[in-house]
């Protein structure tokens, strides 16, 4: 029998069992429960969805590659732990050379998302945090993989998803879901 993902599917993953999804919000919560996140499934508020091969999203993510999601600041809510959060932020390894801040759970090293100097009132998260794991295939799956220049031999693009070479997003992260790329001179 096929899997309904219309429906949530919150399974026990780490020390919450609280998450929920409605449906125009769900919740993203840390590995230890005491961060936890409220955003929206829909537009306005959800910009856009992607995968990110740059080599800070592989070292910060201790993988190969980031699932992320970004999240107008107007619609990002902190239910509960904003005083758990630990921050650090540098420009050193950021393609723009402005700062970027990694917002972390400081019990259990969650990263809950980043903010971007480049990209003002925007916060970008991480798709596996979120609670209702069929959001992930569904709302939250990615549509385009960026900074394909530094994805693994090994990892090929995935079938339908737009490639960047670069960013995907130029300085603009109001492009998206809703209005489209404008700049695909590094989009292949």
């Amino acid at each position: 029998m096929p899997i309904d993902k219309s429906k949530p599917y919150i399974p026990l993953a780490g020390g919450a069992d609280d998450g929920w999804s409605h449906e125009h919000q769900a919740t993203a919560t840390c590995y230890c429960g005491a961060i936890q996140l409220a955003f929206p499934t829909d537009g306005p508020g959800l910009v856009d969805t992607f995968l990110c091969h740059c080599t800070d999203c592989r070292k910060i993510t201790a993988s190969m590659f980031a699932s992320n999601f970004i999240v107008a600041d107007s619609h990002l809510v902190h239910l509960r732990g904003r005083e758990n959060l630990k921050s650090y932020s540098q420009s050193r390894t950021i393609a723009s050379g402005k700062t970027m801040t990694n917002f972390f759970c400081s019990t259990c090293g969650s990263l809950m998302y980043r903010v971007g100097e480049a990209y003002p009132g925007h916060s970008i998260l991480r798709i596996g945090t979120v609670d209702d794991f069929n959001l992930h295939e569904t709302k939250l799956r990615p549509r385009v993989e960026q900074y394909t220049k530094d994805r693994v031999g090994w990892l090929h693009g995935v079938e339908g998803f737009e490639q960047a070479r670069g960013t995907a997003y130029g300085s603009d992260v109001k492009v998206g879901l809703d209005l489209g790329h404008t700049d695909k001179t590094d989009v292949v």
